[in-house]
């Protein structure tokens, strides 16, 4: 396999768009755990940011290549 994806994918089927969604789905867990278990706040503050850390590493994986680049 390549580096980058020349075929036309459809929503959320390349490596950036599932590795993005997995680091924040286990961002939300770490998050909602800590929150509605009242264990420590600092769990919920790393929750949100691996939510954000989701984002930015899904965009620089479609800057690599591993994503669908939108074009008109």
């Amino acid at each position: 396999m390549s580096s980058t994806v020349k075929e036309k994918y459809h929503h959320g089927k390349t490596p950036a768009a599932w590795t993005a969604t997995v680091i924040a789905t286990i961002g939300a867990l770490i998050g909602t755990v800590g929150f509605f278990l009242n264990i420590n706040w600092l769990l919920v503050w790393v929750g949100l940011g691996l939510m954000v850390a989701a984002a930015v590493v899904g965009g620089i994986m479609v800057k690599m290549g591993y994503g669908q680049v939108i074009e008109d």
